[in-house]
């Protein structure tokens, strides 16, 4: 491990240091800054190091078209990783789930960075004692439902997803957001289908938990896979529900182009949501309690 306050910086490119993303993450070490210059590389890495900020050195650095261990463009299984000003584009595998980034360590925070045309855009397993945080970032064109369904963001059963001011565009099917964290913020975000999206819900919470959704903007389109909803909270009560300290869901707008009446939000939990300050344009019902239904 590098002296404290002694990170080492390795460089990624051309003429640099190491060629490709997948032959920095064997050499890195706790604390290093990867620094990965523009181009498009063809290549996937897997990112054991603790406390690594994996960084696009300008624009237009693309990683594309390869998944390690037939899961992620990059595999984090170190704690306290961040990536940042990265595109990930055309993550397959061959359950088709291949994801840009598959987290598996504890903390993961990915910044300022594109998820274009990938399975999964973010893929999390389960890891309780984990956070994850996204920031600033844009996603389009993920998902399928070939076998199971994939999604803009899947985050599986950890402590705390957080998504922030970050675009959500033309999810293939699948959710925009899937979340089975013990708490989901979603706080700033526009997330929408838009005229080509088909995506099932814009966020999907199967497993209820502590919630706050505020401040985003909402559009669920006419090509919609699930037309019934838009925010659809424990529908999977029979796999656990999170313990839900709180439901707030504030200071949105919701636009429903589906062509029919449509909700905002759907809970099967027992724990009301506090709804207050959101706006609608189109047939909207704000708020159904669906507990003893399915």
């Amino acid at each position: 491990m590098t002296a404290a306050g002694a990170a080492t910086a390795l460089t990624v490119g051309p003429g640099k240091e190491f060629s490709l993303p997948s032959e920095a993450a064997r050499a890195a070490k706790p604390g290093d800054i990867v620094l990965i210059f523009p181009g498009r590389y063809v290549d996937c890495a897997i990112w054991t190091a603790d406390g690594l900020v994996i960084e696009g050195a300008g624009a237009d650095v693309v990683i594309a078209d390869k998944v390690c261990n037939d899961k992620g463009i990059f595999i984090t299984s170190g704690r306290d990783i961040t990536v940042r000003n990265i595109t990930f584009t055309a993550a397959h595998a061959s359950a088709h789930n291949g994801s840009g980034i598959r987290a598996e360590g504890i903390n993961l925070t990915v910044e300022a960075s594109r998820f274009v045309a990938n399975e999964d855009g973010i893929l999390a397993g389960d890891n309780p004692a984990s956070t994850i945080t996204i920031r600033n970032s844009y996603f389009s064109g993920n998902g399928n439902c070939i076998a199971a369904c994939a999604h803009g963001i899947y985050a599986n059963h950890i402590a705390l997803l957080r998504v922030e001011n970050s675009e959500f565009i033309e999810q293939h099917v699948g959710h925009h957001i899937k979340s089975r964290a013990a708490r989901t913020e979603i706080v700033n975000n526009k997330v929408q289908d838009g005229p080509d999206g088909s995506s099932s819900y814009l966020v999907d919470l199967p497993n209820g938990g502590s919630i706050l959704i505020s401040g985003n903007r909402f559009e669920k389109g006419s090509l919609s896979q699930n037309k019934s909803a838009a925010i659809v909270i424990g529908a999977e009560q029979d796999t656990g529900l999170n313990p839900a300290c709180e439901i707030t869901i504030e200071d949105n707008s919701f636009a429903n182009d589906v062509g029919a009446p449509t909700v905002f939000v759907k809970n099967f939990t027992d724990s009301p949501p506090a709804l207050r300050g959101n706006r609608f344009s189109g047939e909207i019902t704000p708020l159904i309690h669906a507990a003893n239904s399915r």
